[in-house]
């Protein structure tokens, strides 16, 4: 379904408006970089989010190749492996 806003902005899905706070210097910044690139605020904030929650998806994959390899080294998947990826959740 399309939605058209108050600002004529079209959504092609379902979204949700959220209401943050941000320190006015910061929020300056952010709203020069966006039409540094000729963005939205919403667009510019939306892909920066986008971009920070694939970087952390992306250290967790690294992270657990990085326990699985001990554990192939150690001799083995077996206990090894699960007891390193419990001792990694522990130590978060």
């Amino acid at each position: 379904m399309t939605t058209t806003t108050l600002s004529h902005t079209v959504y092609t899905h379902s979204v949700a408006k959220v209401m943050i706070s941000i320190p006015d210097s910061l929020l300056e910044r952010l709203d020069a970089l966006a039409r540094a690139r000729q963005e939205t605020r919403s667009g510019f904030l939306q892909r920066l989010a986008e971009r920070e929650v694939k970087a952390d998806i992306e250290q967790r994959r690294q992270e657990l190749e990085e326990l699985l390899g001990k554990a192939t080294v150690r001799g083995g998947m077996g206990g090894d492996a699960a007891r390193l990826i419990r001792e990694d959740r522990e130590s978060h």
